[in-house]
């Protein structure tokens, strides 16, 4: 049976840890659990104590930490900078499934298609936390706050850089691409919104260094697209 895994920020190395408030009634009131039960919590930075419950508060509930490890990423960084959307929902589920799957970094952006502008980095944040959990993971994908698409592409620095598009243009196979990729270098790739890019858009990353590419032969919802891209980058 899988221990019951929860997210603190800030971690001691040894003692006893003093756990969230959020975290000491999830231990308390849903999974009721009693002293000396064993837990593990992690950092979202690789770090995964395995503790012994000393006191079940529901509002400080304190453990005793029994061993300390450390978990190396074991693949190389995939970013995923993809517009804002107007269904909230999809978005959201584009979330949790990324963090499943193992991306390492999503960047929500606005382009001149994008019909959304408001975003809660707090609330998305949560639902990173809790894909990390529930897939059992030591790393917390990181999430920026949303930027101009012109600033995303100056931006950031990564060896493979590519930009997903439908406008009928030359631009290459993703998956003819990934025969290029080296496993150790770092990647993002561009996901437009509902109405795709611009060609000025398009043009604008060319010049930043973006590959163009397609992925696939039918047209894909945005957050479809953008699992699509990680599942590809991430089994190359």
């Amino acid at each position: 049976m899988q221990l019951p895994f929860f997210f603190e920020e800030n971690l001691p190395s040894s003692g006893n840890l003093i756990l969230s408030e959020e975290s000491s009634r999830h231990i308390v009131q849903v999974l009721r659990m009693k002293e000396r039960e064993e837990l593990l919590v992690t950092n979202g930075k690789g770090v995964i104590l395995k503790a012994s419950l000393l006191s079940a508060n529901k509002k400080k509930a304190e453990a005793k930490i029994l061993s300390n490890s450390f978990l190396e990423r074991t693949s190389p960084r995939v970013a995923i900078g993809i517009s804002l959307i107007k269904n909230k929902n999809r978005f959201e589920w584009f979330l949790e499934k990324a963090v499943e799957i193992g991306v390492s970094e999503i960047i929500p952006f606005i382009s001149s298609h994008t019909e959304k502008q408001q975003f809660r980095q707090d609330r998305m944040k949560g639902i990173l936390i809790s894909a990390m959990l529930q897939s059992q993971q030591a790393w917390l994908p990181e999430i920026t706050s949303s930027l101009k698409f012109s600033d995303l592409l100056t931006n950031f620095s990564y060896q493979n850089k590519y930009i997903a598009h439908c406008i009928k243009d030359d631009k290459k196979s993703l998956t003819g691409e990934l025969s290029n990729i080296n496993r150790d270098e770092n990647t993002i790739i561009l996901i437009g919104p509902e109405g795709d890019f611009t060609e000025e858009e398009v043009d604008e990353a060319i010049q930043n260094k973006f590959t163009p590419v397609s992925l696939g032969e039918t047209r894909l919802r945005t957050e479809t697209a953008g699992i699509v891209a990680a599942v590809l980058l991430l089994n190359k």
